[in-house]
């Protein structure tokens, strides 16, 4: 009886790595198939599927750890100077607009004229970021700062682009109406006549039938184009600014 017992305890012992063994496999398997869930939008709303598009380029960008050809110690820094210009400019037009409202108008009509400061400022400033959008920002979705790091320099100019020091990078991307075509394009900030790479897929690459997002795909997509760029493989010089692209774009096959 004892010699079945200690069988039996032993057998216990045995199956209870393999238990352990089982459940981090089907932990690990919940975990691949949490992280690969896709995102799925309406692909119907071009206005939605550019801002996931855009969303995908900008964070490859700054965030992708295959971005560059030289690993980890070429790091792209996002330029948040422009941003922030806008953000002031909104915030003050707001605090006129909250004064005209709220703290002018009970005295109304004693303080008129201070209340048509307020609204005169409100739309000066609202025009003001209208024209930065259309005339300065057109069709760029990000700007970055050049390289600072003394090695990451050297690397990048022995690669073939020599100019990454100086300049930094301009993002533009370009989602036609009615068109199934975005195209994305990297060229330097700051510089006339700038010499670029440019891409253009079909969306179709990207989002099946039902909309699912293949986020992985285009990151690997605007990798390729980066290292392009940073190789100082360029298409074109004087791309010019908000221009549509024409270049034919190469056949894709949807997702299945």
């Amino acid at each position: 009886m004892a010699k079945k017992n200690k069988k039996n305890e032993a057998e216990a012992v045995a199956t209870e790595p393999a238990k352990e063994e089982t459940e981090a496999n089907e932990e690990e398997e919940e975990e691949v198939e949490e992280e690969m869930e896709l995102l799925q939008v309406d692909v119907g709303d071009i206005i939605k599927v550019k801002q996931i598009l855009d969303e995908t380029v900008a964070g490859t960008l700054v965030s992708s750890e295959d971005l560059s050809a030289h690993g980890d110690k070429v790091q792209i820094e996002e330029e948040h100077r422009h941003d922030n210009i806008k953000l002031f400019l909104m915030a003050l037009a707001c605090t006129f607009a909250a004064t005209a409202q709220f703290g002018l108008t009970s005295d109304f009509p004693n303080n008129r004229l201070w209340l048509g400061v307020c609204c005169a400022s409100y739309f000066c400033l609202s025009g003001i970021l209208q024209l930065i959008t259309t005339f300065i920002d057109r069709d760029c979705i990000m700007m970055t700062k050049p390289l600072k790091d003394p090695e990451a320099i050297k690397l990048v100019k022995n690669g073939g682009n020599q100019e990454m020091d100086k300049y930094g990078i301009r993002v533009r991307t370009q989602f036609p109406r009615f068109s199934e075509f975005y195209t994305v394009i990297l060229q330097f900030q700051g510089k006339e006549k700038s010499e670029c790479v440019k891409e253009t897929w079909s969306v179709g690459q990207f989002f099946d039938v039902d909309g699912f997002f293949d986020e992985e795909g285009l990151m690997i997509e605007i990798e390729k184009l980066y290292q392009r760029f940073e190789a100082g493989k360029f298409d074109s010089e004087g791309e010019s600014e908000g221009a549509v692209t024409k270049s034919k774009p190469k056949k894709q096959e949807k997702l299945t």
